[in-house]
């Protein structure tokens, strides 16, 4: 008779492994990397991409009527940090995501309970996802009255090929300059550039989604500072449509006022390389990169639909501010080599919305109403753009 002696240690670890699974905090977190919506005639599709198997749970909410639903052991890309979209349909509200808990993220739909008949939530897998579709009654599904499509506009240049193809705008990437260590201009008696930009940034993305239902995202919410390079990089993953970076400027010359904006290019006019030395001052890139950004800057090609966008911004800028404030100086449209248009694969603009070293412009920017007017300006542009494209 063979005898098997184990050791105690050994029975301990075996009782270990078998107790893991009931241990989830001991398993390593996987990120939530995007969060998507499609809103169909008949139903809306959430969906959260995880790409590795988790546990999650759901359930119901009141005032206000929302579905929830937490997934364990995971943790947000930092690009999600405080994402919304907003669906365009009447029956549901808002979706968000936020980290719950260190390893808890949560994706919140907020509806109108009335007027939803069912919903379902479900795993998909290869990549592991999550999916929640949302069913309407039928007369929250009714498809909206059709109207006759409106071909696109041509450029000054002719027709690109975002217009030949039909394409329209339904993601935006708002940029507010500067942040954090990096405070932008700062005027002697008054608000720092990167305060001013973010309050319109914020501004123009209420605007955005209460008039359009845009999806907006920002390249931050708060004061936090953004490399300039990774703010082409946020709108390429978002897979924006388009780029709106919004800057104060600044000028040697006290008396130089008005407002700019500009699309990527070279330039010769030496006041806008001026202007570009300053903006792209916190650049991290090095001179053995320079055939690379030139390389860049040449391949792009969207620069005659981003030109477009920065005329159009332009004029409804000095139009609105002329509205209510004078005088507007109207200093036109420019190319130039910015940082933060490099890279984008969008229609990318740069915003100069006054001058912080104005006496009078300082003071207005100082102003919510002066700031409101701006995002106006700004927001009407885009509208403008939009109807080029038949999209309006």
């Amino acid at each position: 008779m063979i005898v098997v002696r184990i050791r105690p240690e050994f029975i301990l670890i075996v009782f270990f492994i078998l107790l893991l699974p009931l241990f989830p905090s001991v398993q390593s977190t996987v990120e939530v990397y995007d969060l998507r919506s499609y809103t169909h005639p008949t139903y809306t599709r959430i969906v959260v991409d995880i790409g590795k198997l988790r546990e999650y749970s759901s359930a119901e909410l009141k005032d206000p009527d929302r579905i929830y639903v937490d997934i364990y052991q995971a943790g947000l890309n930092p690009i999600l940090h405080g994402k919304t979209v907003s669906p365009k349909c009447d029956y549901l509200k808002e979706i968000r995501i936020a980290q719950k808990t260190s390893t808890t993220v949560r994706v919140v739909a907020e509806l109108d309970m009335a007027k939803i008949d069912r919903y379902q939530v479900f795993p998909l897998f290869d990549p592991f996802r999550v999916v929640i579709d949302i069913y309407p009654k039928e007369a929250a599904a009714e498809a909206p009255a059709e109207k006759t499509p409106q071909p696109a506009e041509p450029t000054p240049s002719g027709y690109s090929l975002i217009r030949q193809l039909g394409l329209g705008i339904q993601t935006v990437v708002i940029d507010p300059g500067h942040g954090g260590q990096d405070p932008g201009c700062i005027s002697k008696k008054g608000p720092k550039e990167k305060d001013i930009v973010l309050d319109v940034a914020l501004e123009l993305r209420n605007l955005l989604i209460a008039g359009k239902k845009l999806n907006v995202i920002l390249t931050r919410e708060s004061d936090i500072f953004i490399p300039l390079e990774n703010r082409t990089v946020i709108a390429n993953q978002q897979k924006a449509d388009l780029f709106i970076s919004i800057h104060a400027n600044a000028h040697r010359n006290k008396k130089r006022q008005g407002v700019q904006t500009f699309f990527l290019n070279f330039s010769p006019d030496p006041q806008v390389n001026e202007i570009a030395a300053r903006e792209n001052a916190t650049s991290t890139k090095n001179i053995s990169e320079m055939q690379e950004i030139i390389k860049k800057i040449v391949r792009n090609s969207k620069i005659l639909e981003s030109r477009d966008l920065a005329e159009k911004i332009q004029r409804n800028l000095v139009k609105w501010l002329s509205l209510k404030y004078a005088p507007v100086e109207d200093l036109g449209l420019r190319g130039g080599p910015f940082w933060v248009l490099i890279g984008g694969e969008m229609p990318s603009v740069l915003v100069e919305i006054s001058h912080l070293s104005n006496p009078q412009e300082a003071e207005r920017l100082k102003s919510p109403a002066y700031r409101k007017q701006v995002a106006k300006g700004i927001y009407e542009g885009i509208l403008d753009y939009m109807r080029s494209l038949g999209k309006g």
